[in-house]
């Protein structure tokens, strides 16, 4: 099993954050996780919330070994030929950290605020995998045209490549068995969900399905999912391998509200034998 830390930026400060992926670092998570959303989700609405793909250009100067990822962005925030220069930025001064976290977006109220369009889920999930499709193409071709129904390319270049080959990972967050795990069939490097062992199992063999008749290896396909600390260590534990057992080989932690300690002790007692799950 392989972790992960959620260090989403609710109510954080730069200096505080920092902290965080520094010290998850020096842990040894394999990831570092933000979030993108543009205000907090909890607690006070007014609260300080910075902006993700900046802030993972910003972490990725002051750590060295920990990856970093946004899980997920919404595809609906930014166009996909503009993420796709900022996801090689990052990748660049990472010098190839990034994990591509994508989605197909759901905070409706958010965006109402802000004045982006939010539209029908159905549009939504062909927008991701047609966002998908263009930032593939400018992250490994020059002179990329594309000719989607809602994103186009016209012999479009952009330098530099990735430094990883031919692109970061693209991770999808996805539940939908309708619409999104057939994306996550066709598209996607790893998957990442929510829900009990029992659902993810299920929801696993259907993307194993989508994948077979994409012509690809389900094998391909990174399972993940989260692990809350806010527990019993022995349902942490339980849970966890749980998880594994329902195929899953990647673990996102969620930074525990009983703060650093507890942290401290998931990672020294608790994440060496999970690790071998």
């Amino acid at each position: 099993m392989r972790f992960g830390i959620d260090i989403s930026q609710h109510q954080l400060e730069w200096k505080q954050i920092v902290e965080r992926f520094q010290l998850a670092e020096e842990a040894g998570f394999e990831g570092g996780w933000v979030f993108d959303h543009f205000k907090p989700l909890y607690d006070d609405p007014k609260g300080p919330c910075l902006e993700g793909w900046t802030l993972l250009a910003g972490l990725a100067a002051l750590t060295r070994t920990i990856r970093l990822g946004t899980l997920v962005t919404g595809i609906t925030y930014r166009h996909p030929s503009v993420l796709a220069t900022e996801a090689v930025t990052v990748d660049q001064i990472s010098n190839g950290r990034l994990e591509l976290g994508l989605g197909a977006a759901w905070n409706q109220p958010e965006h109402e605020e802000l004045g982006i369009q939010f539209p029908p889920i159905r549009e939504r999930a062909e927008r991701l995998e047609e966002g998908i499709e263009v930032m593939r193409l400018l992250m490994t071709r020059d002179r990329a045209t594309f000719k989607g129904r809602h994103y186009q390319l016209d012999d479009a270049t952009y330098r530099p490549r990735p430094v990883q080959k031919p692109h970061p990972p693209i991770w999808i967050g996805a539940e939908g068995e309708q619409l999104m795990l057939p994306i996550v069939g066709r598209q996607a490097d790893a998957w990442h969900a929510y829900g009990s062992p029992t659902s993810l199992a299920r929801k696993s063999k259907l993307i194993d399905e989508h994948a077979q008749r994409a012509g690809r290896d389900p094998k391909a396909i990174l399972r993940s999912s989260s692990l809350s600390l806010s527990r019993s260590w022995d349902e942490v534990r339980k849970h966890a391998e749980r998880l594994a057992g329902a195929g899953l080989g990647y673990l996102v932690v969620s930074w525990p509200s009983e703060g650093r300690r507890h942290l401290e002790h998931f990672v020294t007692k608790l994440m060496p034998d999970l690790r071998a799950l």
